[in-house]
């Protein structure tokens, strides 16, 4: 539908689709023939996909352990589906509550040693029903600063005021801490593993400061689930504080191979939520087929430990050649690498000579990093093999060679090395009329949250 136009031809009415018609940046990058998103992935074999007709290793996937595609895990999904049916159609408050559900919430609970879990159809849910639902008006929820998307929507959602801190600066927590009024309650809420920077919280320190100011703390296993931790319980379990945690999150949608999530605690505090988080009450529960799954890649994730010591050699392979070649990998210390390329320009570029080498994975540029470090984000499973992760090596080489990579700004240093932008697009105009690079400056303030 048109609407009105006025005699001196500006519109009678403001558009609420103007924004939209605004939004040129995808179109622009995709005019250059190297949109590294959404592509459409057409099968999967092992550790390969096929996209665009090309099989390309791939690097760019969460599925850590390697269990999305086991056999017994999907076979275990086509055994719920056909005993409970391809959907719940309605919520776990109504009708949509069966008995395979109320089985994964009890086996996660033996698993993490908590007392309840609730689950949710999917993880952003999870932060978002949980954050939005537990704090009220006159609470504080302090917040690291790299939180996941889910986190921050789930902070601006509840009534509660956030406080950002520094990523993982215990200096910057107290000092945040300090200043809270002694009545107001407060959570603090981290990310177990950091899903860009690839590091690990400083839980040990995080609990300290909590018991000394009166904090509960809330962890987000996501990254950190199947990974971390003796049986592979996550980062709570990995440094021996379950006891000190109140809240643990996690996600199916990583090591467990599927989709979903859930919020494991003291059975007062699951009791509450499963009557009144919106985010579970008014949205249809998780599908048979998915709960099967994650049921069966629960049970396999602990009877075969030796997949996550093969991710972990795998690991420490990727870490030391990646810093052997001269790449910046960051803090990282799980199987989430970001390797730096600085030039959201390069990123996409990057990308896109990895893509026609044979090798799937993604760039993240701001807001996702900070503006001017762009990354191409890699991630590695158990399944993964030796010539594959050699040939990843080998192929990175080349590449940052053939584009210079390690002359960027955020290698050699400088006073842009570090700058942060607000920007509404992907932080780039690809290439001019005449197909050279444009560069561009900095123009705004650094995001807050």
């Amino acid at each position: 539908m048109d609407l009105e136009i006025k005699k001196d031809g500006t519109p009678k009415y403001k558009d609420v689709f103007q924004r939209a018609s605004d939004f040129t940046h995808a179109r622009e990058a995709k005019a250059t023939g190297m949109f590294p998103y959404f592509r459409e992935i057409q099968g999967v074999h092992g550790n390969k996909v096929i996209c665009k007709g090309k099989e390309l290793i791939m690097i760019g996937s969460n599925n850590y352990l390697g269990l999305a595609h086991d056999p017994r895990v999907i076979e275990a999904s086509q055994a719920a589906t056909k005993k409970y049916g391809a959907g719940c159609t309605g919520s776990r408050f109504l009708n949509g509550n069966m008995s395979i559900h109320e089985q994964l919430e009890r086996e996660l609970a033996v698993f993490l040693k908590r007392d309840a879990v609730m689950l949710h159809s999917t993880g952003f849910f999870v932060n978002l029903g949980t954050l939005s639902t537990l704090c009220d008006a006159g609470d504080y929820i302090i917040c690291d600063r790299e939180n996941h998307a889910s986190i921050i929507d789930g902070c601006q959602f509840s009534r509660a005021k956030t406080v950002p801190f520094a990523h993982n600066c215990i200096k910057t927590l107290r000092r945040r801490l300090s200043h809270l009024p002694e009545e107001g309650g407060k959570l603090i809420v981290v990310d177990g593993v950091y899903s860009m920077s690839g590091d690990i919280a400083n839980l040990p320190s995080i609990v300290q400061a909590a018991r000394e100011f009166g904090a509960r703390v809330y962890v987000d296993e996501a990254h950190a689930l199947g990974v971390l931790g003796p049986n592979g319980e996550g980062t709570v379990a990995h440094f021996g504080l379950n006891k000190e945690v109140d809240l643990v999150m996690g996600t199916f949608s990583k090591s467990l191979g599927s989709m979903g999530g859930f919020i494991a605690g003291p059975e007062y505090v699951i009791d509450f939520l499963k009557h009144t988080t919106r985010c579970m009450m008014f949205t249809a529960s998780l599908a048979p087929a998915v709960v099967g799954g994650v049921l069966k890649a629960l049970e396999l994730m602990q009877a075969e430990p030796e997949r996550r010591e093969q991710l972990w050699k795998n690991v420490k392979k990727m870490h030391e050649g990646f810093r052997s070649l001269g790449f910046k990998i960051g803090s990282t210390q799980s199987p989430v690498i970001p390797i730096l390329v600085g030039s959201e320009v390069n990123a996409f570029r990057f990308s896109q000579a990895l893509f026609d080498a044979g090798i799937f994975t993604t760039p993240a540029v701001y807001p996702a990093v900070k503006f001017g470090q762009a990354i191409v984000r890699t991630s590695y499973m158990a399944t993964h093999t030796d010539s594959e992760l050699n040939y990843v090596l080998e192929t990175f080489r080349r590449i940052a060679k053939e584009l210079g990579i390690f002359e960027d700004v955020a290698y050699t240093g400088g006073a842009n090395s570090m700058r942060s932008t607000r920007y509404g697009g992907y932080d780039f105009k690809m290439f001019n009329a005449a197909g050279s690079v444009e560069v561009r400056t900095d123009t705004g303030a650094a995001v807050q949250i």
